[in-house]
């Protein structure tokens, strides 16, 4: 099981999965917010209104918003016993009383369940993939990891079914057959590990996390619970940075490898 940290909403990873080293990446052509998380983390339901601000903030200010599949616990593992349920329950209460999010609690009603959060987040890289390449689908990523979000822990329906994405694929013109065909592939399994990895590249331990990629570099921004204002404030803080040095500095950091 995770160690989830209540008083910062950040739930780590356990520190058994591979730990790729990082290498050279060229720069961004615009300085980008990445989200890095689990569509079934329960904290990155909490948090999910700021991630809908900093989306609009991102858009608003010429800033790309993409979003990581993070792979909270790929492959399951936790026994579906009474005391994991219990924790749930107490977990997803706490975050509602801090945070307002609305949690169902159908789904610890089950007498079994898998808690394999890798479909949702193969579910993610699919349509991350199906959308027209050359174009920034951050908003209607984000809408449909929200769907994934919301139907998980309020309505307490299992994301291994692939009828539970039908609806969340026709807002964003994405067929049913070609969802299924695609996130039943080779190529889909060997993304979304490809995506798991580039989130422990960029040093990610723990969701949700949101990363400033800026010149090449990636700047931590917020892990776990984060109000509006303050990620705000975190983001400007760098941002600010770079604006204010030298045409000449900025060329030179914007050749350096993260």
């Amino acid at each position: 099981m995770q160690h989830r940290d209540p008083q910062t909403g950040f739930c780590t990873l356990p520190a058994s999965q591979d730990e790729p080293a990082p290498g050279p990446r060229p720069p961004a052509p615009r300085p980008a917010v990445r989200y890095v998380g689990d569509p079934m983390g329960s904290w990155c339901w909490g948090i999910a209104p700021t991630l809908h601000d900093l989306a609009g903030y991102c858009q608003r200010h010429d800033l790309d918003f993409a979003i990581t599949a993070g792979g909270l616990r790929p492959g399951g593992g936790d026994p579906w016993t009474a005391a994991f349920r219990d924790f749930l329950r107490r977990e997803w209460e706490a975050i509602h009383q801090v945070t307002g999010q609305p949690f169902g609690y159908s789904l610890l009603d089950q007498a079994s369940f898998d808690y394999d959060t890798e479909p949702a987040c193969r579910a993610v890289v699919t349509l991350s993939h199906l959308l027209a390449p050359g174009a920034q689908h951050g908003s209607e990523i984000l809408a449909f990891f929200s769907g994934i979000q919301r139907k998980f822990h309020v309505d307490g329906q299992v994301p291994k079914a692939l009828d539970f994405y039908r609806g969340l694929c026709a807002p964003c013109g994405i067929s049913g057959a070609a969802f299924r065909a695609a996130f039943l592939s080779p190529e889909m399994h060997a993304a979304t590990r490809a995506a798991f990895a580039q989130g422990r590249r960029w040093g990610v331990r723990g969701f949700p996390t949101l990363l400033l990629d800026s010149n090449g570099r990636i700047h931590p921004l917020a892990s776990g619970r984060i109000g509006g204002a303050a990620l705000i404030a975190s983001l400007e803080k760098p941002l600010d940075a770079k604006a204010a040095r030298p045409a000449a500095d900025q060329s030179s950091l914007s050749t350096r490898g993260a």
